[in-house]
């Protein structure tokens, strides 16, 4: 009886030992995760991060303008229903008088006391105010709009130091880049939307605007009203573009913006001369399909009358073959070589005519005295 409670005690004390260095093994890997998770939860997002170096630079912009009374005949008609006011803008009789129109917008601040926005946001405004984002307002002063590349820079009226975004170089995003849009919208300040970049050099002409002399980044990451001048980022936090457009109805999701390299161009011939010069020769261009030599063959479908092209030679239906040294594939390459060129000599242009090769010289003329012929 001895030798058999001397056993049973025995394969007792086993499986309590068994038992708690087995709980020991388990009890082990389950401390592991949550240190793990500890350290995931540390670590910002590159979105996180790209916010955080350029977010303290973006801005709200808000303008104000003075509309003077408007003077209608006491017996218009215009008012009879109301939804006139709302379908054509036009002014109820009893509003009919002098007020203060207000808007907002976004930008950022891109050198000492510089912003940098969208010339849409800013334009007809008699007094501009520009919220930082730690809450202080300042006034704001236009050094130069430019309504061909919808860009303009103001001057904070105030002393530094301020916060600047970092600009990068759009000559090297990519399709499916990475795309962070911040700004303003609807009054929320520094509201971020991520994305990618969607596509390159959009023709705005092929969005129905004739206006603008632009090609456009197109994104998918949202850009709402209010969010015009504000910067659309890299996955670095470097500013690539300035938002400039939405395109609403079927087929959402197509935003816009101005590739950062021709905004810098811009903005410092606006802050150096108060405009800025767009070279043009006076053509309006088609691409054509011909598979039995190029892709592309770029055509002259208008010529402005009285322009540095009809008094070279220039004629409808010539095909642009060369422009300086450079083989023209798409009318991008024609737009490009121009403005390289400058307003201030001669471009050499190799064109077709009826099978055969036609060599000119064009000067340039900037695309204002375009307007005034």
């Amino acid at each position: 009886m001895k030798s058999y409670i001397q056993k049973l005690l025995l394969l007792a004390s086993l499986i309590t030992v068994g038992i708690t260095s087995t709980s020991k093994v388990i009890s082990q890997p389950l401390n592991k995760p949550k240190i793990n998770a500890i350290d995931l939860y540390s670590n910002k997002s590159f979105i996180t991060k790209a916010v955080e170096r350029t977010g303290a630079a973006v801005v709200t912009i808000d303008t104000q303008r003075f509309v003077k009374k408007r003077k209608f005949p006491r017996n218009s008609q215009l008012f009879i229903d109301p939804y006139f006011e709302k379908f054509f803008g036009l002014d109820l009789p009893n509003e009919n008088r002098p007020r203060i129109e207000q808007n907002q917008g976004s930008g950022f601040i891109f050198a000492d006391g510089l912003v940098m926005t969208n010339a849409h946001v800013v334009n007809r405004s008699d007094k501009v105010i520009v919220g930082l984002t730690n809450g202080k307002k300042l006034n704001a002063k236009l050094i130069g709009q430019d309504f061909f590349t919808d860009l303009a820079v103001l001057k904070i009226e105030g002393k530094g130091p301020w916060p600047k975004a970092k600009l990068g170089n759009s000559a090297k995003i990519k399709v499916g880049d990475w795309a962070i849009a911040v700004g303003n919208p609807f009054g929320l300040e520094n509201t971020v939307t991520l994305g990618i970049i969607s596509n390159l050099n959009r023709n705005v002409t092929k969005l129905g605007i004739y206006d603008k002399k632009l090609e456009l980044i197109q994104t998918d990451a949202a850009i709402n009203p209010g969010n015009s001048g504000g910067p659309l980022l890299n996955s670095d936090g470097e500013v690539i573009g300035i938002n400039t457009l939405i395109r609403s109805g079927p087929g959402a999701g197509l935003s816009f913006a101005i590739p950062i390299n021709k905004a810098k161009e811009i903005a410092y011939q606006l802050i150096k001369n108060g405009k800025a010069i767009h070279p043009m020769i006076g053509i309006s261009l088609i691409e054509e399909s011909n598979s039995e030599r190029k892709p592309n063959v770029v055509k002259v479908a208008y010529i402005v009358p009285n322009s540095p092209a009809e008094k070279s030679g220039i004629k409808i239906n010539d095909i642009l073959i060369k422009v300086g040294n450079k083989d023209i594939e798409t009318s991008s390459d024609v737009i490009d070589e121009i403005s390289k060129n400058g307003i201030n000599k001669q471009v050499n242009i190799l064109l077709e005519r009826k099978n055969k090769f036609i060599k000119l010289k064009v000067k340039p003329t900037d695309i204002t005295n375009l307007q005034n012929n």
